[in-house]
């Protein structure tokens, strides 16, 4: 096996470990989540409240809400969205960085 089919074959892996890690993450975000809420939800109707003031209590909701934003900067990551770190940018960075180079060698000339 060549080094080029090796590296691509560990890329490959690499990604499908981050795929599974970033489903496991959801899977583990949506059960605890439920447990969570239906504990919240039937100790608040325990404790007099109607169903919808339990469901609509922001302890009820607040562990999806702030947990799901961590669940959606792993989702951007594992599925390579990044709106402000793209390829585009990193392409001109480095020849900015390049260039600089560059200029810093040939004014030690």
């Amino acid at each position: 096996m060549d080094y080029n089919n090796f590296d691509k074959k560990e890329r490959a892996k690499k990604r499908v470990e981050e795929l599974k890690g970033f489903y496991i993450h959801f899977m583990v975000y949506i059960l605890v989540n439920i447990m969570i809420s239906t504990v919240i939800i039937v100790s608040r109707i325990y404790n007099g409240d109607s169903f919808f003031e339990a469901i609509w209590d922001f302890g009820t909701v607040s562990t999806w809400i702030f947990w799901g934003i961590g669940v959606f900067f792993h989702a951007l990551k594992v599925f390579s969205y990044n709106p402000f770190f793209n390829k585009n940018w990193e392409e001109r960075q480095i020849k900015k960085y390049m260039e600089e180079e560059k200029k810093q060698a040939e004014k030690y000339k």
